[in-house]
């Protein structure tokens, strides 16, 4: 299983909601700016987000978006099932071992499900990084 682009950046754009969100709205652009990403990809990420009900927008001249709900009530499987979709390891491989491909995709899940976006905030600080990517 590989995430996409897509479910890096929304994870990304997601911790930096959170933090930079506890200050008000935050602007795609600024998100953009310091992540070096194209606001244009982030504005394609936002939108099932916002319709999911992870993020609000804020409309007016100081706009932007924010969580929707605490960082720590956001787990990463949501995130990632929004953006990429159903958690799959292998697609009906018929190899006889779809017993442990289930147990594979169940412990993948369980990860995912029980680490929120306040946990990547959290490894985010430790790590002291700017940019910090996910990989699972």
């Amino acid at each position: 299983m590989k995430i996409s682009t897509k479910g890096r950046y929304g994870l990304l754009l997601m911790v930096d909601l959170g933090v930079s969100g506890q200050e008000g709205p935050v602007s795609l652009k600024s998100v953009a700016q310091r992540k070096g990403l194209s606001d244009h990809y982030l504005e394609q990420l936002i939108a099932p987000l916002r319709n999911a009900g992870l993020v609000k927008s804020v409309r007016g001249a100081y706009g932007g978006y924010v969580l929707a709900r605490p960082a720590d009530q956001i787990s990463t499987g949501e995130v990632l099932r929004i953006l990429e979709g159903p958690i799959t390891i292998v697609d009906d491989a018929g190899d006889g071992l779809d017993a442990f491909w289930s147990r594979l995709r169940a412990s993948v899940e369980q990860v995912l499900d029980t680490t929120s976006v306040a946990d990547l905030i959290d490894l985010w600080g430790k790590q002291g990084h700017e940019s910090i990517m996910f990989y699972i």
